[in-house]
């Protein structure tokens, strides 16, 4: 009697447990979930990009796999000599591989920032696409460009995957600065240490000091 009991509910364990395997929707089901994931390309010793992002999920098919990047990705491009030169930042992204091809295609969506920092340019976007093999960057989305030369916005963008020749496709209502000031100087706002605010003492000699000097004069 023990024994028949024992087998009906280990019989009954299996199928309750099969049941739910049944309810799991194997295409919405990642094959390996990653927490803190971070990775650094090279190229003949050279640091040449480093991804980071707080989550990314990988799915594996028979015709395709590919990741996700649900809570965002972060990638940031090296110049020749080893400086950092582009950021790309996006709310989610996503990677695709085609085995039949080989074929990759890299898709950040949601408030996409894309910086030059040598340039100074920056580009707020909705999606971006990025072949890694061909080197391009590329949107048909609504975008604006920011930097010392002016202001653009409009339709569509192509550049190489550095931002360094980034072109709209379609501007509109955009203006540029005809004339630059050559002694201009341009200050990192992360980094620069300006002069420390003066007492409200300080002030006062100084002005006492300004006041002295115009007596003198006259």
């Amino acid at each position: 009697m023990a024994t028949a009991l024992a087998v009906a509910f280990v019989v009954f364990s299996c199928k309750g447990n099969l049941s739910e395997a049944e309810k799991l929707d194997l295409s919405q089901t990642p094959l390996q979930v990653v927490d803190s994931m971070f990775f650094v390309q090279t190229e003949n010793g050279r640091l040449k990009m480093r991804v980071e992002a707080p989550v990314m999920e990988v799915y594996d098919f028979d015709t395709v796999s590919y990741e996700l990047f649900p809570k965002g990705l972060s990638v940031y491009g090296y110049s020749e000599i080893g400086s950092l030169e582009t950021t790309i930042r996006s709310q989610k992204a996503r990677h695709d591989v085609r085995k039949t091809t080989d074929e990759e295609k890299w898709s950040a969506f949601g408030s996409v920032v894309i910086r030059n920092i040598v340039k100074q340019e920056t580009m707020e976007t909705d999606t971006i696409y990025w072949d890694q093999k061909a080197k391009e960057i590329w949107t048909d989305c609504y975008i604006k460009m920011y930097s010392p030369a002016g202001y653009m916005q409009g339709f569509g963008m192509r550049s190489d995957d550095m931002a360094r020749n980034a072109i709209i496709q379609r501007p509109f209502n955009s203006y540029g600065v005809v004339e630059q000031d050559s002694t201009k100087v341009v200050l990192d706002s992360v980094n620069f240490v300006g002069p420390f605010p003066l007492s409200k003492q300080a002030k006062k000699a100084v002005v006492r000091k300004n006041s002295d000097k115009l007596k003198e004069n006259h």
